[in-house]
């Protein structure tokens, strides 16, 4: 499965890949939305980890790109902040699969992808 990172902070967004990678996954990392959008273009990722605060562009704006040029990938956001703490991430985003905090241990993450990648639709 490949997964795509979208995470503005290198030493968080590592820790991930590490651990997802352990799992078998294959992992690219992005840091900007203009990376993120070349990237899902480019792999077509199954699953998303998102991080809601972005340095440069919009988590929304990815999400939504990924939704239109690969509907059947799922994003897990993460955030630090309260912002969405009520759910409504699932309004504003239709591939939203999950909501975490960005303090989730790395081996609960990649546990929910595991997770995700088995419940994803399978495509002809």
């Amino acid at each position: 499965m490949n997964v795509l990172i979208v995470e503005s902070e290198p030493a968080l967004a590592d820790l991930w890949r590490k651990h997802l990678e352990r799992s078998g996954m294959a992992v690219r990392v992005a840091t900007t939305q203009e990376d993120a959008i070349r990237q899902i273009v480019e792999d077509e990722p199954g699953i998303i980890i998102l991080d809601l605060v972005q340095v440069e562009g919009s988590a929304l704006a990815v999400s939504d790109f990924a939704s239109y040029r690969c509907p059947q990938a799922q994003v897990i956001f993460v955030t630090n902040t309260s912002f969405f703490s009520d759910g409504s991430i699932f309004a504003h985003a239709q591939n939203a699969c999950a909501f975490v905090q960005s303090g989730t241990p790395p081996e609960d993450l990649a546990a929910m992808v595991e997770h995700y990648c088995r419940r994803r639709p399978k495509t002809a």
